[in-house]
């Protein structure tokens, strides 16, 4: 988790989940697209068809693997938010606080003027792993902000 004064996050059940899903996207969508060309029902599937099923496999699991992108880069000068679509870089004196609510899927950084940045990398679902990883942003917040 911490290298050299850097401390990476990334989420971990999740990840797991998301590729696990994206291969059975792909193996399933495979298994229909080739079996697409023997139907019962009259329906005439080319190879196009299949070959248009397949892709559609392999969109949806690159879909699903967007949901592995989260991360955060923290170091005494700042903090880097990598969240599914955008990516966000405070500085330390820019933060408030680090914030983990009671319910919430996973930490936030508050920000001046009651707004706030949710941090996906720490999500409740990795329990003890969330724990630390707020600590250790905690941590590196205060060090920088004294």
């Amino acid at each position: 988790m911490m290298t050299a004064e850097v401390l990476v996050l990334r989420p971990k059940k999740i990840r797991r989940v998301a590729w696990a899903c994206a291969v059975g996207l792909v193996v399933v969508f495979t298994v229909v697209g080739l079996l697409l060309g023997n139907t019962p029902t009259g329906v005439i599937f080319r190879t196009s068809d299949q070959v248009a099923m397949i892709l559609l496999g392999f969109l949806l699991a690159g879909g699903v693997l967007l949901l592995t992108r989260p991360r955060v880069t923290a170091d005494a000068s700042g903090v880097d938010v990598r969240n599914v679509v955008t990516s966000h870089h405070f500085d330390w004196n820019d933060v408030l606080s680090v914030s983990f609510p009671d319910g919430a899927a996973w930490a936030r950084l508050e920000l001046p003027d009651d707004e706030y940045i949710s941090v996906m990398a720490v999500q409740a679902v990795d329990r003890e792993y969330a724990v630390s990883s707020v600590r250790a942003l905690r941590e590196l917040h205060k060090a920088a902000r004294n």
